[in-house]
């Protein structure tokens, strides 16, 4: 009897270990993931503060690059070069975005994935940056899935 409820026990305690090494892998990547959103949000606002409205083309509807693994890789930037205790250093894709309902405005969709110890705890997180002349809107959203 001693040993079957030791047994449980044991196995009990390893369940809630590998449970928090889970939660902190998550945390790792959502901290990661949500610095790096933040770090290029940021520099969108500044480029966009000291540069006019570009005239350059951008596809009508929303930014799908995001969902591409090869136009991601190519594309996204690491706006740190390294996050502590993640497999690797977080990244960010900047893409452009023509709203139809206001083409006076400039508008981002800015994509960031973190990661946690290893390549398959990652973290998604999107937001979404419309600039009008002196007034930023920050639409935020969670990817709820990998896109590959």
């Amino acid at each position: 009897m001693m040993l079957a409820t030791s047994a449980a026990w044991f196995e009990t305690s390893l369940a809630a270990a590998r449970s928090a090494s889970n939660v902190r892998d998550y945390l790792q990547a959502f901290h990661a993931a949500d610095a790096a959103l933040t770090l290029c949000a940021r520099q969108v606002v500044a480029v966009a503060a000291t540069e006019p409205a570009a005239a350059a083309p951008v596809a009508p509807g929303e930014p799908t690059q995001w969902k591409l693994e090869a136009a991601f890789e190519a594309g996204a930037v690491a706006p740190v070069a390294q996050w502590p205790g993640s497999l690797r250093a977080p990244q960010c894709l900047i893409e452009a975005w023509r709203l139809g309902t206001r083409a006076d405005v400039r508008a981002y969709l800015l994509t960031s994935r973190g990661f946690g110890r290893t390549k398959e705890s990652q973290v998604w997180l999107q937001i979404e940056l419309v600039i009008a002349s002196e007034r930023i809107e920050r639409h935020w959203r969670r990817v709820a899935a990998r896109p590959f």
